[in-house]
Parts: C-alpha cells; sequence; structure tokens
C-alpha cells in the first residue's frame, strides 16, 4: 500500500492519484514486469592495445579463475610459456537502462606488459567464481600530458510503462474522464485524479424565480408558506386599493387621453331655454355666428342641449355679449357667473361652476366628462343689466375628443 504525502490516505501500489484529495503518489514502486535485461560482454585483453584505465590487474589463484571485482575488470598474468593461459571469466550481467550516457573519451593510454603473442584464451561460459582472486594493486602509470575529457550527456530517466493484467484491475465504477475503473468509495481517479462523485445538477428555476425579489434559492420547508401568505396578502392588498382608485385612476387615464387625442365641435340636435326676450331665442346661442344672441331676461333663466348619442365632453366655448366688438359690447347684460348641469347616459349629472370675464372674446371651460346627453347653463350672475337690457350670451360651442 501507498500511503499520500498530502492526506496520508492509503492507496493501491499501481495508483498514481489519492483516491481521497486527488493528491499526485508519484510513479509506483512497483518494478516493470518487461524491463529488458542484457549481458554485458567482456572480451580477453588484447596484448597489442591499451589496458583498461579502472581495471588493475588480478593474480589468478592456483585452480580457480579470477572473480569480478565491483568498479573494475578483472585482468590474469601472462602464464609461462609451458603451459596454457588460465580463461579468464566474464563479469556478471547488469541490468542496462533503456537510454544509457554516451561514453566519455578515453584517458590517455597507459602501456602494459605485453603477453605472449601465442596465448590466446579461449572462450568460456560464465560460472559463478569459487572464491575471488586477491588484487593486486596496479603499478603507477608513467607520467603523461593531461588530455580534457568530454563530459557525458545528461539524459533524463524515461517513465517505465507497468502492464497491468486483468486480475489486478479494480471493479468499480468507471472514470467519466478516462473510463479506468476505480475501488467503490474513491473521490478522484486512480489514473487522471479526475473528480468521481459529482454532484447533482439543481433544477432550473422557473422565470418568476430569476426576477427579484423572488430570484434566491431557500431550502425546502425554510419560509415557503410565510413567503407564499405575504404573496397572496399583497395580491388582495393591491385589489382592494385598485377597486377604490378605480374613479381616479379612470379620471387621470382619460384626462390623458385628452390632452394627447384631438378635439372637434359637436352640435347639439335640440336647444331650448327657460325665458328669452323679443327677437332673442334660444337657437341664436348655437347658430355659429356672434353677431346674434340668446337674450335671458333676468337671473336664474337657463339654456338646454341635448345630444342625440352620448360622447366625451371635452371642453365648452361660451362668448358673452352681443357682439365681439368693444363698441357693441358693452350695449347688454353680460354674464359673469353660469353653472354648467351635464348629465351622463345613465341619468347622473355633474355640476360646474364657471366663473366668466366681463369682456369680449372667447372663454374656454374645461370638463372632462364622459357619456354626456345633455348640458344646461344656468345663469347665476351677470353685470351691465338694467331695464331693457337682457343678459346676453352670443355662442356656446361644445367639443368631443376624437
Amino acid at each position: 500500500m501507498r500511503s499520500c504525502p498530502a492526506c496520508g490516505t492509503a492507496n493501491r501500489e499501481d495508483d498514481e492519484f489519492c483516491g481521497n484529495c486527488g493528491s499526485y503518489l508519484g510513479w509506483s514502486s512497483r518494478a516493470s514486469r518487461s524491463t529488458p535485461a542484457a549481458m554485458e560482454p567482456a572480451g580477453p585483453s588484447d596484448p597489442a592495445g591499451p589496458a583498461e584505465p579502472e581495471a588493475p590487474a588480478a593474480e589468478p589463484a592456483t585452480g580457480a579463475p579470477a572473480g569480478p571485482v565491483t568498479g573494475t575488470v578483472p585482468e590474469t598474468e601472462a602464464p609461462p610459456a609451458t603451459s596454457p593461459p588460465a580463461p579468464r571469466p566474464e563479469p556478471m550481467a547488469e541490468p542496462v537502462r533503456t537510454r544509457a550516457p554516451e561514453p566519455a573519451a578515453p584517458p590517455p593510454a597507459v602501456p602494459a606488459t605485453p603477453a605472449p603473442a601465442a596465448a590466446q584464451p579461449a572462450p568460456v561460459r560464465p560460472e559463478q567464481p569459487v572464491r575471488p582472486a586477491p588484487v593486486r594493486p596496479e603499478p603507477p602509470a608513467p607520467d603523461g600530458p593531461v588530455v580534457a575529457v568530454q563530459p557525458a550527456r545528461p539524459v533524463a530517466r524515461r517513465p517505465v510503462v507497468r502492464p497491468v493484467t486483468a486480475d489486478e484491475e479494480p471493479e468499480g465504477p468507471p472514470c467519466p474522464a478516462c473510463g479506468t475503473p476505480n475501488l467503490p468509495g474513491r473521490r478522484f481517479c486512480r489514473r487522471c485524479a479526475a473528480p468521481l462523485q459529482t454532484s447533482e445538477q439543481p433544477a432550473p428555476l422557473p422565470w418568476w424565480r430569476t426576477v427579484w425579489p423572488f430570484r434566491r434559492r431557500v431550502r425546502s420547508g425554510s419560509g415557503r408558506v410565510l413567503r407564499r401568505t405575504l404573496l397572496v396578502l399583497a395580491v388582495v392588498g393591491l385589489l382592494f386599493v385598485g377597486f377604490l382608485l378605480v374613479p381616479a385612476g379612470r379620471y387621470v387615464f382619460e384626462d390623458v387621453r385628452d390632452k394627447l387625442g384631438g378635439t372637434a365641435e359637436i352640435s347639439p340636435t335640440g336647444v331650448t331655454a327657460s325665458a328669452h326676450t323679443s327677437g332673442h331665442p334660444a337657437s341664436a346661442a348655437t347658430d355659429g355666428l356672434t353677431n346674434k344672441y340668446w337674450g335671458a331676461p333676468a337671473l336664474g333663466s337657463s339654456l338646454t342641449c341635448t345630444f342625440d348619442k352620448p360622447f366625451r365632453l371635452v371642453g365648452v366655448v361660451v362668448y358673452t355679449g352681443v357682439s365681439t366688438e368693444p363698441e357693441e359690447f358693452n350695449r347688454a347684460g353680460r354674464p359673469t357667473r353660469a353653472e354648467l348641469i351635464i348629465t351622463k347616459e345613465g341619468g347622473d349629472a355633474e355640476k360646474k361652476t364657471v366663473t366668466l370675464t366681463d369682456k369680449p372674446g372667447r372663454q374656454t371651460v374645461r370638463t372632462g366628462i364622459s357619456d354626456v346627453v345633455s348640458v344646461r347653463l344656468v345663469l347665476k350672475g351677470a353685470s351691465g343689466q338694467g331695464e331693457g337690457r337682457p343678459i346676453a350670451v352670443g355662442e356656446i360651442e361644445f367639443f368631443k375628443r376624437t
């Protein structure tokens, strides 16, 4: 088992990432099963060539070949001419790395004791030596020139691919990233360290939950009943307030439409008066001429105009006096205060008091009343009246919304 250096959790030998915290564990300590091994052959010493720089000469024992020495290559002494030379065993095989560094340049040649030309060692099979021969120190090399040695190029160690058999594969859910099976209970993949226990994605919120103040996600049962109760009470309150404010809201809405929309003059279908002077009937107030007028004999007289269908009465225009000319304006009395009684389609009536200026010209009165079917003008005050001077109303006009 391998312990995680971060959290200390025990993992398998072939795991590369911790199953608890996902930390990297390093390369596995298990040796590769398919690592190749090679034998490093060692040939017999060449009598004519230079000797190895790091291999001191070894003295063979009687009846036993010279054994290998760590870091040196053993050599045998030249046998006498009467007996054949003893065979030299080959050194033990060493495992060869995948990529060996380049060999360094050889040191300067050191002359060695030449062996007889006729003595050639015979190849033998590598055997385990019985007893290593004592190593004889190499005689000091003669002084020679020092030659520069080229250093070896460093080569990084390549990772070893460990084959995993079927029986070593754990049974468990596969990794969503690389598909490697992992043991149940692991939180990270043992090959790529991808998280194995993915949290479930929450369901998307409805559109009304994305609008403030409802866009905050709450846990189930935490104030949901109270929130719904407050929402219902708020809706009921808005309906109640709207019911109370319907007249005011409708008035504002219609007033905006009156100001933004157009107007047109509408003529009454019938005109009647409670009293009039001779030669100045009630119809003279709606004939479209300002030099003719309706003459009221006294205060309290009324002029009633009726219409064939209901309409939105935007305003009323009144011309007082016998004419719009200043010289003729003062020949008769002029109304200064009047009352408009506006009757709607259902029979409801609204009263509006109007104050008129004592000067010639047009005077506008804004009303803004819907479903009007008749308008009555009642004279309440006048100026310039006297004996033989009736109260003159030159013209009255009505405007509707288009």
